[in-house]
């Protein structure tokens, strides 16, 4: 008995030197970032830009959110990225309405968000879509609702979204301009979208995703409904793609102590009155930055992506941030992510990534 726990004392040390190292440690990236990154940015800045020129600033930011569909098969080439992208940006589309539509409705809003974390990640996990997978559907609901519950014009808000999932779409496209890229093999989207299969890893992450669904609205419920978003979407994003249970406990910590730094940088950032052009060319900044870093050190990542979604988010929302606001986000990620960390004990000890 007392080899057996020296033996699990030993084992928990060693997971945490190696989960509290990984925060210290840059892996090398697998390729180049910075075209994907740019890609990224342009479509974060380009609608602030453009609708801050022609004196509507607020659907610049509300098209911002179209962005997020640039995030996907960046492991893939502009040829194959084309075929992708839309499919995504459609799934984020219905995110957007349904949200639209759920809104006005606590009750309604609350359902819909557990509805729609289990469409996108059997979506996601069944058709092997990769990173980031389920989790800008969630975002981009509870974003959505939120807008619609503020008294955003419905109409005028999803034409934004769908003009900035546009934007993205063609920013995809740009590279093919070279006639070396059109040249590039093509796949069949049913080879870049394998499935449905919800066997194996697929199947244990979209249970994860199930459980965080139901269990994480339910917690959100008990600390305040208008937070639940926020809590199931840091619990989707520490499941991410990986079906291991090293992974998920380490992009717990991750998503904590970056969530962490990040707040505090939101909070610098948050008094300087930022809008516009200025406000465009800062968030396509930290959006460059978090896809330079993002396949190098996830808590780095997080450092970016929070004061982004909280500027993003204040911005579409017309509300102002705050550190009530910031306080908020910290616990509703600690929840989330705790969450999320716990669910990967589903795996298996000696699965692998």
């Amino acid at each position: 008995m007392a080899n057996a726990r020296g033996s699990f004392g030993q084992r928990l040390a060693a997971a945490l030197r190696q989960a509290f190292g990984s925060l210290f440690t840059l892996r090398p990236a697998p390729g180049p970032r910075w075209p994907i990154a740019l890609q990224a940015s342009l479509a974060m800045a380009v609608p602030i830009a453009v609708m801050t020129v022609v004196g509507h600033p607020d659907i610049g930011y509300q098209a911002a959110t179209g962005a997020f569909a640039a995030l996907y098969a960046s492991n893939r080439a502009a040829i194959d990225r084309v075929r992708v992208v839309p499919v995504v940006g459609a799934g984020l589309f219905a995110a957007a309405a349904l949200g639209v539509w759920a809104g006005s409705s606590p009750l309604l809003t609350i359902l819909g968000l557990a509805l729609v974390t289990l469409a996108a990640s059997a979506a996601a996990f069944g058709f092997s879509l990769g990173p980031p997978g389920p989790l800008f559907a969630v975002l981009i609901f509870g974003l959505s609702a939120h807008v619609s519950s503020v008294g955003a014009p419905a109409g005028v808000y999803l034409a934004a979204v769908a003009g900035g999932i546009l934007l993205s779409i063609l920013i995809t496209a740009a590279p093919l301009v070279l006639a070396s890229r059109r040249r590039m093999p093509r796949h069949p989207l049913r080879e870049l979208l394998p499935g449905p299969s919800w066997s194996g890893p697929a199947g244990m992450l979209f249970l994860r995703a199930a459980i965080v669904a139901l269990v994480g609205t339910a917690l959100g419920i008990a600390i305040d409904p208008d937070r639940v978003y926020w809590i199931v979407g840091a619990a989707i994003a520490v499941i991410g793609t990986a079906a291991e249970r090293q992974a998920a406990f380490h992009r717990g910590l991750h998503r904590m102590v970056g969530t962490l730094v990040g707040v505090v940088l939101y909070l610098l950032v948050a008094p300087v009155p930022i809008t516009g052009i200025a406000l465009a060319l800062v968030l396509g900044g930290l959006q460059f930055a978090i896809e330079i870093v993002v396949v190098r050190n996830y808590a780095l990542a997080l450092t970016f992506i929070t004061p982004l979604v909280l500027l993003l988010t204040s911005a579409a929302t017309g509300v102002s941030g705050s550190i009530e606001v910031a306080s908020e986000r910290v616990i509703d990620t600690l929840v989330g992510a705790t969450l999320g960390a716990i669910t990967g004990l589903l795996h298996s000890r000696a699965a692998r990534r």
